[in-house]
């Protein structure tokens, strides 16, 4: 019977390699596809030019006229040319306007 005793150790060795494994499973399922989704994000953000279409996080459309450091002007209605100002941080999505060299 001494023989089990002396084979189990300390039962937090046991559990460690456990920690060490789900730690593993977190960071490559949750942590990792977040940063790279964070880092895809500030890329759109930072590529923002004018004439660009943008949809912000209210839910607003519109296509961008100015860019400046940390915001856009963006047209939301052309018949009535009604601009507004936006934080770059509330963008949520941005589809790129081609050129019209590209285009012809």
């Amino acid at each position: 019977m001494d023989f089990l005793m002396a084979k189990a150790g300390n039962p937090m060795m046991q559990f460690l390699p456990l920690m060490v494994i789900m730690f593993a499973v977190m960071y490559f399922l949750i942590i990792r596809p977040q940063k790279q989704k964070e880092k895809k994000r500030q890329e759109m953000i930072s590529n923002v030019r004018k004439h660009d279409k943008i949809v912000t996080a209210g839910g607003v459309h519109g296509v961008v006229v100015s860019v400046k450091e940390n915001e856009v002007i963006v047209r939301v209605d052309d018949a009535k040319d009604v601009k507004i100002k936006v934080d770059k941080s509330a963008l949520t999505s941005v589809s790129v306007a081609r050129d019209e060299k590209e285009e012809g």
